[in-house]
């Protein structure tokens, strides 16, 4: 097994709990929720925009520096749309957010058939993996003419059900870290 991961159990425990409160508030305040959404990816294409293109105007030695620079534009125009037609934006996000929760689906199930994992937490992988690609279903079948509560309240029951997962696998790694503590294994520094 690799002892880093039981290392850091807390930080899974924090994942998990943050999903939790995440999912719980996507249910009592859908439309602040989608709101909060939109407003941090903006900040957040923005952020990623700007360091790009600094970066790209540093690394004018590399050939490629003009693909970072076009990135890093795109990146700043898209996070200002975000502010100013916030409506495109969440219909753009429900297409970003299905193909998020597809391709972390099948990562999920690819580390549950991973060997390096110990078998008490491949099947909490391998569950959070199937409730990902469910998830990822799911949105594109009711797509947007059903409305972004639906999306809303999808992505809240998906935080709240991986957070429990990933809670629980917490403590399994915690339980895990432990034993390897009293057989003398590596121990955090």
């Amino acid at each position: 097994m690799d002892t880093r991961l039981s290392q850091y159990w807390w930080l899974v425990l924090l994942q998990g709990i943050a999903a939790v409160i995440y999912g719980i508030l996507a249910f009592i305040w859908p439309a602040i929720t989608l709101e909060v959404f939109i407003l941090f990816f903006g900040i957040f294409a923005i952020v990623y925009g700007v360091s790009a293109v600094i970066d790209a105007f540093g690394n004018r030695a590399s050939g490629l520096w003009w693909l970072e620079l076009i990135d890093g534009i795109v990146a700043v125009i898209v996070g200002v749309l975000a502010f100013v037609w916030p409506g495109v934006t969440a219909l753009s996000l429900l297409y970003l957010v299905i193909v998020w929760a597809l391709v972390v689906g099948v990562f999920e199930i690819v580390a549950a058939t991973r060997s390096y994992f110990p078998s008490q937490l491949r099947w909490a992988f391998g569950l959070a993996g199937i409730a990902s690609i469910l998830v990822g279903v799911l949105l594109f079948a009711i797509g947007p003419a059903r409305g972004l509560l639906a999306l809303i309240w999808l992505i809240g029951l998906h935080a709240l059900f991986n957070g429990v997962i990933w809670i629980y696998r917490a403590f399994q790694l915690r339980r895990l870290h432990h034993e390897e503590r009293e057989r003398g294994g590596p121990v955090p520094a």
